[in-house]
């Protein structure tokens, strides 16, 4: 990663995903989305622009109503995110309010990138927001959409929100610390530190059947990390247990695969 200064990208689109911002019961997990909070108000005080792509409004919502599981079928699905997603913006908003920093929500389906009028309105409210110093928080219009629709964990909405921002920088918080050459969970995978382009065997390996990658994981964030490189937005993959792994990311010295497409 030798040249590569992430402190010298001024705006940032972080995503975060259902597994960093709750427990399994669905319930926000405190601790951990507050430390989130702070850290990101803190790199906005440092001087960056900062978006903020958040899953875990179906999840937050199955919770409230005392569901064991993540629901399958779309009417409930979405029902729980039309619940989860005011819990989780409240949340936000008042997390963000002890710093000083005002929110503003956005909801978004696919075809507001594929429609010009739509995609030339939320790129004008984007800029609108980032120049008055406001904090975008994008979700999936769960609540409206339908499975076709879907945003994968919201990693494709992460970088077409990337795209659309210009941003100089995409960070993907998951579950594990960046990309390795087969599943993770076995003794001899490899680490990946920095990509260059992505290979038909890293795509390959990604959705090995037991890997994170299985579920949509990893193979979803390649899929990000190329409409994002495609747009000349580097993109970093981080494990996102310990939200202060971003000051550690912003002062190069973290560990994350870097995708730094040519």
């Amino acid at each position: 990663m030798d040249g590569f200064d992430f402190s010298a990208r001024k705006r940032v689109v972080i995503k975060v995903g259902t597994s960093t911002l709750a427990y399994k019961t669905g319930n926000i997990n405190l601790r951990r989305t507050k430390r989130l909070i702070e850290a990101l108000s803190d790199l906005k005080n440092a001087g960056h622009d900062v978006i903020l792509v958040t899953s875990g409004a179906v999840g937050v919502g199955a919770g409230s109503l005392g569901l064991t599981q993540k629901p399958k079928e779309i009417p409930l699905k979405q029902a729980c995110a039309a619940i989860g997603q005011s819990r989780l913006m409240s949340f936000y908003r008042s997390e963000f309010a002890r710093f000083n920093h005002t929110v503003a929500q956005i909801l978004a389906t696919r075809d507001v990138f594929s429609n010009k009028t739509r995609r030339e309105n939320i790129y004008n409210t984007m800029h609108t927001l980032l120049s008055m110093g406001v904090i975008p928080i994008i979700n999936a219009n769960d609540s409206v959409s339908v499975e076709q629709l879907d945003f994968d964990e919201n990693d494709t909405l992460s970088a077409l929100i990337a795209e659309v921002c210009e941003a100089d920088l995409l960070v993907i918080l998951t579950d594990v610390d960046g990309l390795y050459d087969k599943n993770p969970a076995l003794p001899d995978a490899k680490f990946i530190p920095v990509v260059n382009r992505i290979t038909d065997s890293m795509i390959a390996s990604a959705g090995e059947k037991g890997s994170e990658l299985a579920s949509g994981g990893m193979l979803t964030k390649l899929e990000a990390a190329q409409i994002a490189g495609d747009a000349n937005i580097p993109t970093a993959i981080i494990k996102g247990e310990n939200p202060d792994i971003l000051y550690d990311l912003f002062e190069n010295k973290a560990k994350c695969t870097l995708f730094d497409l040519k």
